[in-house]
């Protein structure tokens, strides 16, 4: 089984699909930290975010098994990711990467900006996450308080609000709900409310496959 779960930044993907692959027994890929790790490796190299050939260089050399998950979520990368991840070349550089993720057995929870779009159209199951910008903002700085930083809250909802913009205009694979996907609507929902609403979408697409 392949779940599919997009959603603009900070609207609780990568939370919500580690514990769907958790309680489904599937791998779990936060594809936005592919692109977070494109972006430091320009960065480490002292090369400029636009950096076209550089970054496409990056992307087909990652090596997931050792990405440094609490460098890469900090939120000076969040910005230059997706910078990186507008660039076409780069895109497409990723998306063998993503695909053989998501095809190997037993199957795999990935969650992103287009995964029902285009990484996975025939997923078995796609969920697009909402959230306003405001509750959004604050579940970033939250998260980014509990790892020892001070995160500056206005700050946040501004570069939320500037991602979600460069996100759903970008020429390829905008940031958009697919036709088949179910919305959910995270606004006022915790992490726990949000995963059992995740799961009633995920065993109804299940029930009506079998009586189909």
């Amino acid at each position: 089984m392949i779940i599919a779960i997009d959603g603009p930044a900070a609207s609780g993907k990568g939370t919500l699909g580690h514990r769907l692959a958790a309680h489904y027994g599937l791998r779990h890929l936060d594809t936005g930290l592919i692109y977070r790790a494109v972006a430091k490796a320009v960065l480490d190299a002292g090369r400029p975010l636009d950096d076209r050939a550089f970054a496409v260089a990056a992307a087909r050399t990652l090596d997931p098994a050792r990405f440094d998950d609490k460098v890469l979520k900090g939120h000076a990368l969040g910005d230059a990711a997706s910078l990186v991840s507008a660039m076409p070349e780069v895109r497409t550089a990723l998306l063998a990467l993503q695909r053989d993720f998501a095809a190997a057995p037993p199957g795999a929870v990935l969650d992103g900006r287009d995964i029902g779009t285009v990484i996975c159209p025939g997923a078995d199951v796609k969920i697009f996450l909402t959230a306003t910008p405001e509750a959004r903002a604050r579940r970033r700085a939250g998260e980014l308080a509990r790892r020892g930083e001070h995160p500056d809250q206005a700050a946040i909802l501004a570069d939320i609000r500037k991602r979600d913009e460069r996100d759903k205009n970008r020429a390829t694979a905008p940031l958009l709900p697919a036709a088949d996907a179910h919305l959910l609507d995270t606004t006022d929902l915790d992490i726990d409310a949000a995963f059992r609403a995740a799961v009633d979408i995920v065993e109804a697409v299940r029930a009506g496959r079998k009586r189909g």
